[in-house]
């Protein structure tokens, strides 16, 4: 077992068994997954990494063929559009009724045989209907999007500010999984381990370790994920710092919204504090527009011309909500410059 395997074992906390694909005189053979395996949760965890490979490689699975009559196009527009629906659930399925309600409702427009084929490549039973849902997953992410990121549920220390929050992204997530170095991959092995043995002293400096290069152990509902940190800046506000009249309010505010959800977070760049500068999104509610709505924080116009967040501060100013209750409230980027001016 080499340690990227070792790897996903430890994320997906499944037995991994690498085996023969298509061992058709095996009578449970139509159920059994990539890795011949009967049991369907391995079908989730190879699901997975077959869709962290493809978005390396654009290559879909070898095997595939056996089971599916269309062509290796039309293969890859399917794993196409299923690596956008992985990336876009929150959270990612973890079960094999989740992974084919997923398959089923993104491949909803593709041959029958080719779907059911798909499933049971990969062991997934086949459920009669999918979930039905008002909108199909979009394809495209928004024009200046590098990246995008679907936390596990947000602590509340990890709220620094009214514009400012630490998260962390499983790393069974296609785009982490790909990215995870091998001195993490090696201590979060030996830190279970050391776990297992009951070698704590050892476990924790692992662990710190872990820590030091930007990921951490959490336990996500009794179950340990490694997840990678990543500092986030809330794009196009600007919240009144902690010294500031309602500086304490924009942070609860946003401790509020966020805490113990699982967010959505589009990232368009990184700041020069080396923070990643994103739209956030909790539960389908836009942060940044709430934080606004609620007098919690500034349009950051010098970086953001949005009309509607413009027009969420018109309206809130309107309204004397929040920091507006103040007629001429101080803006934070100039509080800032002066205290900075002043050597504070």
């Amino acid at each position: 077992m080499n340690l990227l395997n070792k790897a996903i074992k430890f994320v997906y906390g499944f037995c991994w068994h690498p085996s023969v694909l298509g061992d058709t005189d095996s009578p449970d053979s139509d159920f059994l997954g990539p890795h011949g395996v009967s049991a369907a949760t391995v079908g989730v965890s190879a699901l997975a990494q077959d869709l962290f490979n493809f978005e390396i490689t654009r290559q879909v699975p070898e095997g595939l063929s056996n089971r599916v009559d269309s062509e290796r196009k039309a293969q890859a527009s399917c794993y196409k559009k299923l690596l956008v629906a992985w990336r876009a659930s929150n959270p990612p399925p973890k079960t094999p009724e989740e992974a084919s309600r997923l398959v089923l409702q993104t491949l909803k427009k593709h041959p029958k045989a080719d779907v059911e084929g798909l499933l049971k490549f990969y062991g997934l039973p086949l459920a009669p209907t999918p979930v039905e849902t008002t909108a199909e997953v979009p394809v495209a992410l928004p024009q200046g999007v590098v990246f995008e990121l679907h936390t596990i549920p947000v602590d509340a220390r990890s709220v620094t500010d009214g514009d400012g929050i630490t998260v962390y992204v499983s790393t069974s997530d296609p785009r982490e999984s790909c990215l995870i170095p091998q001195e993490v991959q090696i201590a979060a092995r030996e830190r279970s381990e050391a776990r297992d043995q009951r070698d704590y002293t050892r476990a924790d400096a692992l662990h710190k370790s872990i820590v030091d290069a930007g990921y951490r152990v959490i336990n996500v509902q009794n179950e340990e994920v490694l997840a990678r940190k990543y500092r986030i800046r809330l794009r196009g506000i600007d919240a009144p710092e902690g010294p500031m009249p309602y500086g304490k309010e924009a942070k609860d505010e946003l401790t509020k919204i966020v805490e113990g959800k699982r967010l959505r977070v589009l990232v368009y760049g990184e700041d020069q504090y080396g923070r990643s500068v994103g739209d956030i999104y909790c539960n389908g509610d836009f942060v940044q527009e709430l934080m606004l709505k609620k007098g919690m924080a500034w349009h950051y116009t010098a970086y953001d011309k949005r009309a509607e967040l413009a027009e969420c501060q018109k309206n809130a100013r309107a309204e004397r909500v929040g920091l507006w209750a103040s007629p001429n409230p101080e803006k934070p980027w100039q509080w800032r410059k002066k205290n900075k001016r002043e050597g504070r």
